[in-house]
């Protein structure tokens, strides 16, 4: 696709604050790129929902929020919106659309001892599209796989000031953890099965809980997002990222007053509620 000039902001879009951390990463490859945001708060968590509906709320969302901030270009920050309504969206909007897919080509790249554990949604982490990227880069390695929703609570929890609860992350993380440590009653790890060292966080909202989540690993790992590879992406389709407005619009889709400072720790401002159309 031939890149365009930015004449609107980057419009990050995913179901609760986990797009933040893309948020994060757009910023440190773009400090001066003009950002908004937009959740659909109004149905988190997106994983509980039935994939017809919630594909026809996904459209209906992106389509009110870029009505309302006139953005170059929208990231999908979410996993599941991406594998459900990305084709949808590129066909029904003017702009080009960006997703988001769980890290796996990179963290098979980094892997010393082809053993990487996908931490993810249960949604996530049972879709055939995720199958795919795994048949693709890395079938040579073993995938351990964590359904960890509970991340998600934490994560929406924290930026809205409330301090993670360890031993519920530390639950969601044991899988991983045997992975990465098998306890002394179980058999060793064989050569043919070497003990994990690389991480994909497969949700958004992962990485905001990352200085929890690697001071409670047993063992330094290596811990991939999407963020980086998002960034690169956009700068592929808007050929100048730079802007003398700042923006930092936020619209939700319930009331959020309660993460007005969280998100203000990330550049952006009080959310005001999006009106949704059909």
């Amino acid at each position: 696709m031939i890149g365009r000039v930015m004449k609107g902001p980057v419009l990050i879009f995913d179901s609760g604050v986990g797009g933040l951390s893309v948020a994060q990463s757009l910023r440190q490859h773009y400090p001066d790129a003009a950002l908004c945001y937009a959740c659909d708060n109004a149905w988190l968590p997106y994983g509980l929902r039935e994939d017809a509906a919630l594909t026809d709320r996904i459209v209906a969302v992106c389509r009110s929020a870029v009505e309302a901030c006139q953005p170059s270009v929208l990231v999908v920050a979410c996993n599941t919106a991406s594998t459900l309504a990305l084709e949808n969206l590129r066909e029904q909007l003017a702009i080009p659309v960006v997703g988001t897919v769980p890290a796996i080509k990179p963290a098979a790249a980094i892997s010393q001892t082809r053993h990487i554990g996908l931490l993810a949604t249960k949604a996530t982490v049972g879709r055939p599209y995720t199958q795919r990227l795994i048949d693709s880069f890395a079938s040579d390695c073993v995938i351990t796989r964590v359904a960890a929703d509970a991340l998600v609570v934490e994560a929406e929890a924290y930026l809205a000031g409330i301090t993670p609860d360890i031993d519920r992350i530390q639950t969601a993380l044991a899988p991983l953890w045997h992975a990465v440590a098998p306890p002394s009653s179980t058999p060793s790890l064989t050569p043919d099965h070497q003990a994990l060292d690389t991480v994909v966080l497969g949700c958004t909202h992962f990485p905001l809980l990352k200085p929890w989540l690697t001071q409670l690993a047993p063992v330094p790992l290596h811990w991939v997002d999407s963020g980086d590879a998002i960034a690169r992406r956009v700068a592929q389709v808007v050929d100048e990222l730079n802007s003398d407005q700042h923006d930092g619009r936020c619209f939700t889709t319930t009331s959020a007053a309660n993460l007005t400072a969280g998100l203000a720790r990330y550049g952006f401002d009080a959310p005001q509620l999006l009106n949704v159309g059909a």
